[in-house]
């Protein structure tokens, strides 16, 4: 599902003047429905702005469309939808990731410029990934939610898709309001020599082996390096995070929980079990995490991961909803945990599925900078950005949606 967004005037300058978005239906667009894809807010009109789409207004840009998402932001396929979930432009038959599944196809297909969207647990990167683009989870708290529908207080962000690097770190400046100062490139780059665990999908590791290769040509140093209790968590980002969203939803679950998707109603009846003794173990586990990533990055400044272990997988696929989500997740949420971004960009395209393949750049916190600057430079190189989806007029395939070839 696209909403297009009629009538609304942005800045006639700006850093963004002349560009089109589309913003992910949990962020409020005054005068606009504000559904978060669910039955439940149908009829929900925004009274007012996200404090974000002011900002990209402010600087020139045209919103113009709601796109669509996982119910609440809550999924890793975005196929748990109200409005039916959105495709991959790359494969109609495939999802396009989540939750913000609808902004990452929207870019992909050239409908917008640049989206909005939401991470809490790689929301913003696994559709990045899936579908192609760049995609950036700010470091928490940079970017203002304020009209945002939360998922979860503490790791919820805001964060710009776009085809480039180059756009993304536009609009980053724009949705923070401080253009970036002037940084050094960056000098090494560190590469696990295990995360999380090494069931990753070879020909994503031949990709991202790839991206490495490049930027070790381009003179970066490139080192090994440990993250230390990687394994663990994302266990511990679930721990503290679906009580919160239990919390949120509690009326919901009690009066009318048959109006969630079914995937929606799994996944946030997660937090009900869990207790305050397991919280308080994993408020412990992230901070040992934190502190430990603190001396990684003193050693290098930007490492270098996988976005999604396996390959996209297909809309009608039999895995369950939690098994799902967690293989998609497993190596974006351990970055959720961590107080810094996270940037997804297209590094190849699986030889099997042709489907995009994407690789994770983190920082430290508010060094989005460092990002940007390896960004550039492997794009440079690079033409993965620039490949765009088939063009399709009309549809005949008969695992594709009857109302339109590409739901948003």
């Amino acid at each position: 599902m696209i909403s297009w967004v009629g009538d609304r005037t942005p800045a006639a300058e700006g850093p963004l003047a002349g560009l089109t978005v589309g913003i992910k239906d949990n962020i409020e667009v005054a005068g606009v429905r504000s559904t978060c894809a669910s039955k439940f807010l149908r009829d929900n009109v925004a009274a007012h702005d996200a404090t974000v789409v002011r900002a990209l207004e402010d600087a020139g840009a045209r919103v113009v469309a709601t796109l669509n998402l996982a119910e609440f932001a809550v999924g890793v396929t975005s196929q748990n939808s109200a409005a039916g979930g959105p495709r991959n432009p790359w494969d109609l038959r495939r999802v396009p990731a989540g939750s913000s599944g609808g902004s990452g196809a929207a870019v992909a297909a050239g409908l917008v410029d640049l989206a909005l969207g939401t991470d809490t647990g790689g929301s913003v990167r696994l559709p990045a990934s899936a579908c192609g683009v760049c995609g950036l989870r700010p470091s928490p708290g940079l970017v203002d939610t304020v009209g945002v529908y939360p998922v979860s207080a503490e790791f919820d962000a805001v964060g710009p898709i776009a085809r480039d690097v180059d756009l993304v770190a536009r609009a980053f400046d724009v949705l923070t309001h401080q253009p970036q100062r002037p940084r050094a490139r960056p000098s090494a780059i560190g590469v696990p020599s295990r995360f999380v665990t090494d069931d990753v999908d070879p020909a994503i590791a031949a990709a991202v082996s790839g991206l490495v290769d490049e930027l070790r040509g381009q003179g970066y140093e490139v080192r090994e390096v440990e993250i230390p209790h990687a394994e663990q968590a994302q266990d511990h980002v679930y721990t503290l995070l679906y009580p919160e969203l239990a919390e949120i939803h509690r009326d919901r679950l009690r009066t009318a929980p048959a109006d969630f998707q079914p995937a929606t109603l799994e996944r946030i009846r997660l937090g009900l079990d869990i207790g305050e003794r397991a919280m308080r173990a994993a408020a412990q586990a992230r901070d040992d995490f934190r502190k430990d990533l603190r001396r990684v990055f003193e050693e290098v400044e930007v490492v270098v991961t996988p976005t999604m272990p396996v390959d996209v997988p297909f809309i009608d696929g039999d895995e369950s909803v939690i098994a799902e989500s967690r293989r998609l997740g497993q190596l974006s949420y351990p970055w959720s945990l961590h107080t810094g971004p996270t940037l997804s960009l297209p590094v190849g395209f699986h030889p099997g599925s042709g489907m995009p393949i994407g690789a994770q750049l983190t920082a430290a916190h508010a060094d989005e900078a460092a990002l940007f600057a390896v960004g550039r430079d492997y794009q440079r190189a690079t033409d993965w950005h620039r490949r765009r989806p088939p063009v399709r007029v009309g549809q005949s395939s008969s695992d594709a949606p009857r109302s339109s070839p590409i739901s948003l």
